[in-house]
């Protein structure tokens, strides 16, 4: 992942009545589609921000509405608050209530859905993100991603996403901790939680060529180039594109020489630098611990005092006052 595909976010709000301007909205926003509603003046509330290859949005309206979609391209998390919905995808035909959580339907086929009055949240991402997260192979075409099911895996599994929801849209809400890096681990947080929670054919177990390659030669050039990029969006799969490996065995050359793994090490390169700006910066002139840590990835301001002090025993603030 770069820089680019994580823009500054982008918050948008709108209130629409009437069928025509509701199917022309949602057909722009989301995907083509047909709809019908059962009332002649509908409303629709459409919250949204959104930062390139994600989105976070949260959508109300008045009346029952079916939909005909065409194929979205895109993985669309829903999960309803008030309102009940029905969802038919290929072989998956679904009921919702207020708390569930799937995903609308498989990027590449089309559905139909009929969502009763209320209230939802949705994510959009980018599938590309997903695959970058889950690479096994950089370099070489990978298999697409298939999801097997549109459900979770458990309601534990639902409930760790939501959470990890909520803590994306606390960040990106933040214009001080809505710096390109953190939007871009962010990107990478949220297609992750999604991978853990809905089955799919992602794979991860090591194979034999993976274990042979994870040696030292081999992670010198994952390190060089993490300490070349840090200050860019990086991802495990470029690291390990870099490196001429797996990202398997860029995970197994980290944990095999250095105990750590990829992100582990990028992020104490980081830590570093985010050091090195502390001592530089000049309070007088309106530097602070969170802009500069937030500069450096660091969204959560009591973890990072946590980790900066263990690492060089005193707090990022005597570090910027000195």
């Amino acid at each position: 992942m770069t820089t680019a595909d994580a823009t500054a976010p982008q918050t948008t709000t709108l209130t629409l009545t009437g069928a025509d301007a509701i199917e022309q909205f949602l057909r722009s926003t989301y995907s083509g589609m047909h709809m019908h509603s059962d009332i002649d003046r509908p409303w629709l509330r459409h919250h949204r921000i959104g930062a390139g290859v994600f989105a976070l949005d949260d959508v109300e309206q008045s009346t029952s509405l079916d939909f005909r979609v065409a194929p979205l391209h895109a993985i669309l998390i829903t999960r309803p608050l008030t309102s009940r919905m029905q969802r038919a995808c290929g072989d998956a035909d679904q009921r919702y209530a207020p708390g569930d959580l799937f995903i609308v339907a498989d990027p590449d086929q089309p559905y139909t859905m009929r969502w009763l009055p209320g209230r939802l949240t949705t994510a959009v991402l980018d599938p590309g993100v997903l695959a970058r997260v889950a690479a096994t192979a950089p370099g070489r075409r990978p298999e697409p991603i298939q999801f097997t099911s549109l459900d979770p895996i458990s309601a534990p599994a639902a409930a760790q996403w939501w959470n990890v929801r909520a803590y994306a849209t606390e960040l990106v809400g933040n214009a001080e901790t809505a710096a390109p890096l953190i939007l871009a681990s962010t990107a990478q947080l949220l297609a992750a939680a999604t991978l853990t929670t809905f089955p799919n054919t992602a794979l991860t177990d090591p194979t034999i060529e993976d274990r042979h390659d994870a040696h030292p030669a081999n992670l010198r050039r994952a390190i060089s180039f993490i300490d070349d990029n840090a200050h860019h969006a990086i991802s495990p799969a470029d690291i390990a594109t870099a490196a001429h490996v797996t990202i398997r065995t860029l995970q197994l050359a980290f944990r095999r020489h250095l105990e750590t793994t990829p992100t582990g090490y990028l992020r104490r390169v980081r830590l570093d630098h985010a050091h090195r700006d502390l001592q530089a910066a000049d309070p007088t002139t309106g530097a602070t611990v969170s802009a500069i840590a937030a500069r450096w990835g660091f969204a959560n301001h009591s973890r990072f005092t946590a980790e900066y002090r263990t690492t060089y025993g005193i707090t990022p603030s005597q570090t910027l006052r000195r």
